[in-house]
């Protein structure tokens, strides 16, 4: 059973806008993979929904003038994942975006619902924060952009105000160029579940294995997706072997707060976080001797 009130249809970025304006109490629906499951389980009630769905103007990838890239918020996981700008320079979010749920989910689920909805087993977070992305806000006071990293306030909260949508995502070009990166996510199945534990890392390579800059950001490693600024800074100049990936997965522990949940332990978490940063960092070192063309 849905509680809804009322939907309300938006064309435009402008109508989207306005009608929060006059609906300070709707919330913005476009795939509702997220939003729909909330109303069904009776945590909103009475919901009046600003469908965007039928605003194209936020769909889709773009390369701007100074090799930025962006994606537009109503863009589908499945759009991200073929994509070919986003195969070319930003693989690492295509394939972390593929590994959400099944291909139905895929294809209505959005990087901007994604995003706002502000819990940390987000696919699409860890590799939005890996790589310094920016998130683009359009509201009654015009545009705004914050980095990912000070948008999420909490677990389920976002920087997001009053008559505010997110617009879209951007990467510097320097954010993505010359990275290798890997994805890596713990379920408690192969598919169609949400993550346990995720991490998503990225380096840039000196020569054949010194880490000029590496990148690392977690799911379900604290209240919401985190970063590990202090590993990252102790391994930057150091070579990429066997010792130095266990040395950076240990050191990225200190700065991590995984929870006991039904899904796993702290400890199990702590051991999972671990592993996948190992996992990542050899699968980046072999495609890197491989030969793998950075992103």
């Amino acid at each position: 059973m849905y509680d809804i009130k009322a939907i309300y249809e938006a064309f435009s970025i402008d109508e989207a806008i306005k009608l929060k304006k006059d609906h300070k109490d709707a919330h913005f629906i476009a795939g509702g993979s997220d939003l729909l499951i909330k109303i069904r389980e009776g945590r909103i009630k009475d919901a009046e929904l600003i469908s965007i769905y039928l605003v194209d103007e936020l769909r889709g990838v773009s390369l701007l003038d100074d090799e930025s890239l962006r994606i537009g918020g109503l863009t589908s996981f499945s759009k991200i994942t073929s994509d070919r700008l986003i195969k070319e320079r930003l693989k690492t979010l295509g394939e972390a975006v593929d590994t959400a749920g099944g291909p139905q989910l895929r294809n209505i689920a959005t990087i901007g619902g994604n995003i706002c909805n502000g819990v940390p087993s987000a696919d699409s977070a860890p590799t939005v924060f890996a790589y310094d992305g920016i998130i683009e806000l359009r509201g009654e006071d015009g545009l705004r952009e914050v980095p990912v990293k000070d948008f999420y306030l909490g677990f389920g909260k976002v920087d997001l105000r009053d008559s505010e949508l997110l617009t879209g995502v951007k990467f510097k070009k320097e954010s993505y160029q010359g990275y290798l990166g890997h994805y890596y996510k713990y379920a408690m199945r192969k598919a169609m579940d949400i993550a346990t534990s995720s991490v998503s890392v990225n380096v840039k390579f000196e020569g054949k294995n010194k880490i000029e800059d590496i990148r690392a950001a977690y799911g379900v490693a604290s209240s919401v997706p985190i970063r590990v600024p202090k590993a990252e800074e102790l391994f930057r100049g150091k070579e990429l072997t066997e010792e130095n990936m266990k040395l950076f997965a240990k050191e990225a522990l200190k700065e991590l707060s995984p929870r006991d949940s039904w899904r796993a332990s702290k400890e199990v978490r702590r051991q999972v976080l671990y592993e996948i940063t190992v996992r990542s960092l050899r699968e980046i070192l072999k495609n890197h001797q491989g030969g793998e063309d950075a992103q």
